[in-house]
């Protein structure tokens, strides 16, 4: 009976440990972001990953918005999975500077050469020294994988942080669906100019 009581009591424990790990490197990026420091905010980034996802969010966006009026043809999926995909890429790529990516977090603010400027909930609104109120966003993804809400519901965005090597990263900012529809008009925009 002890053993089963002392395994429950080190789960608990570990548990506690890996959570409060991600809730500080969580404060790390939240104060990079309000300190305008571009350089911590790209070394607490996973960029390849934070690149795929927000490219996956505006691709599909992007198909759920042409399924609208009929059904999408398989030639278009792997056209949009493809080709849009390069361009939805080069969009993303200059959404991702130092710079960018900065006000993203700490203004809330997305915009990108003659993009319309997109307005997100912030993320240094999370004030991450509130414990148990940061912890009540956290919803797990996967064992090494959270996704933490910046708004009230889901409805209005979150991030991910992903565990990588020797901390959390972020790995991906879910964006609202109004965010998601301008960024895929924007793409449809785009593939109208190169094509």
């Amino acid at each position: 009976m002890r053993w089963f009581f002392g395994t429950l009591l080190a789960l608990l424990v570990a548990a506690v440990i890996y959570v409060c790990s991600a809730v500080v490197s969580l404060n790390g990026l939240v104060e990079a972001a309000k300190a305008g420091d571009g350089a911590g905010v790209l070394a607490r980034t996973d960029t390849v990953r934070l690149r795929r996802s927000l490219v996956d969010q505006i691709i599909a966006a992007y198909l759920k918005q042409l399924g609208q009026d009929r059904p999408v043809k398989p030639l278009e999926r792997l056209a949009a999975n493809t080709y849009g995909a390069s361009i939805a890429d080069a969009m993303i790529a200059k959404m991702l500077t130092a710079e960018n990516l900065t006000a993203i977090l700490n203004k809330g603010t997305i915009g990108s050469g003659g993009a319309p400027t997109i307005n997100i909930v912030r993320l240094t609104e999370i004030d991450p020294s509130k414990i148990f109120e940061t912890v009540r966003r956290i919803s797990p993804i996967k064992p090494v994988e959270f996704m933490i809400r910046l708004g009230e519901n889901e409805g209005a965005g979150g991030i991910s942080l992903h565990f990588e090597g020797n901390g959390w990263k972020l790995s991906g900012i879910q964006l609202p669906a109004t965010a998601l529809q301008v960024l895929a008009q924007d793409l449809i925009n785009s593939k109208g100019r190169s094509g």
